[in-house]
């Protein structure tokens, strides 16, 4: 079986699935970054980034495309814990029960303090789905995934069709000045202020990422279970011929709906919501082509993995270190550049908020053999009243 060249990292980490989680942090990053660098756009408006050819390239190319590689990863990793847990003769319920804790505890913190959009509070909570679905067979998985994301595309062309039937019953969104310039007063006026527009806006920001985007990442969790128990990506780059007809179905249909999807937003209506259901659908084949090709690239430039693997191997800190980093140029916690930037020197801005994580994943890991944020989740998942009596009587427990 061919393994990606990558840094050694702990015994059972699969390097593809490290390369392709560091690479989904960029494009997690491109799709956030503009919810801070213009929150009051963002907050009153359509789109994170203002009217223009940066929006409209986000919202074919990113938008919806990388958090569906999150959740995939995320179903994939599952069953690597499980066979670690296995392993170490642990349970598995207990260790991934305790793990989504941490994540849920995380994600709130994260939401309150630094990005209302958090997504860790949804993983955790379907997290604790996918335990309970966890003995699925794989075809099983798969039906069961697809049976979802078909409902929900179906759901969305008949808000269309409805839409379309009573256009009158449908207003269309306009944003809100007053409300944009106080929400940007708020966010870069100073530390204080920002909190408090935290703490107003993420209840129900996070009631709305766990409706709107729930679906579909418990649909990716089941592709990834299924995956994972079939060890699908472990090798995978050297299956050409395969990754060659995942990019032209991928390209080929993913790259007109993600087009389709930008020309549709702003329209607002059944243009939108018809555009949104095509999306559900294409936003999945698109990520699949971006996997594809990151394999294909890898497999002959090792290089690539090398700069990758670090930061997905710590996924869940550079996850959380772009949130502070964005803060600290955009917010009053920092340089509060917040509505001040073009949308091309906001993408500049994410350019440079990757490359240093990027830099610091792989020095923090020539020391240690997890991230910070890991280390903890890790400590937590693997808890047990013997390793507390041990530390209490001053016993080493190896992390």
């Amino acid at each position: 079986m061919t393994q990606l060249p990558t840094p050694a990292g702990p015994a059972g980490r699969v390097h593809e699935v490290d390369a392709v989680r560091g690479f989904a942090l960029a494009g997690i990053l491109v799709a956030n970054i503009g919810f801070l660098a213009d929150p009051g756009h963002a907050v009153s408006g359509a789109m994170p980034i203002t009217d223009g050819p940066v929006a409209s390239a986000i919202a074919a190319l990113v938008l919806t495309k990388f958090y569906v590689i999150f959740s995939f990863l995320f179903g994939y990793s599952f069953t690597l814990q499980m066979r670690a847990a296995e392993r170490a003769g642990a349970s598995v319920r207990a260790r991934t029960l305790r793990r989504c804790l941490g994540l849920f505890l995380i994600g709130v913190a994260h939401g309150f303090l630094l990005w209302v959009g958090d997504i860790l509070t949804l993983y955790a909570l379907l997290g604790v789905a996918l335990l309970a679905l966890r003995r699925l067979r794989p075809r099983t998985a798969v039906i069961t995934g697809a049976a979802i994301i078909g409902a929900l595309t179906l759901l969305w062309l008949a808000l269309a069709a409805v839409a379309a039937l009573a256009p009158a019953s449908v207003p269309p969104e306009t944003s809100d000045p007053a409300e944009a310039a106080r929400v940007l007063a708020m966010a870069t006026g100073g530390p204080l202020d920002f909190l408090r527009l935290q703490l107003g806006l993420y209840p129900p920001v996070a009631g709305m990422v766990w409706l709107f985007q729930g679906p579909t990442a418990l649909a990716m969790f089941l592709f990834g279970l299924a995956a994972g128990r079939t060890r699908l990506l472990e090798g995978l780059g050297a299956r050409t011929r395969l990754l060659r007809r995942v990019q032209v179905v991928g390209f080929g249909a993913g790259l007109p709906g993600g087009v389709l999807y930008a020309w549709s937003l702003p329209r607002g209506g059944a243009a939108e919501l018809a555009g949104t259901a095509v999306n559900t659908l294409t936003s999945l084949l698109l990520a699949a082509a971006y996997v594809a090709t990151l394999l294909r690239v890898v497999r002959r430039y090792p290089a690539v993995a090398r700069v990758l693997t670090p930061a997905g191997r710590m996924a869940a800190s550079n996850y959380l270190g772009q949130s502070l980093l964005i803060a600290l140029v955009f917010t009053g916690y920092g340089l509060a550049l917040g509505g001040r930037l073009t949308p091309v020197a906001v993408m500049g801005v994410a350019v440079a908020v990757h490359a240093v994580l990027l830099a610091l994943s792989a020095l923090w890991l020539r020391r240690h053999r997890y991230g910070p944020v890991e280390y903890g989740l890790r400590r937590l998942t693997h808890w047990s009243s013997r390793s507390l009596t041990e530390r209490s009587v001053g016993g080493y427990i190896k992390s």
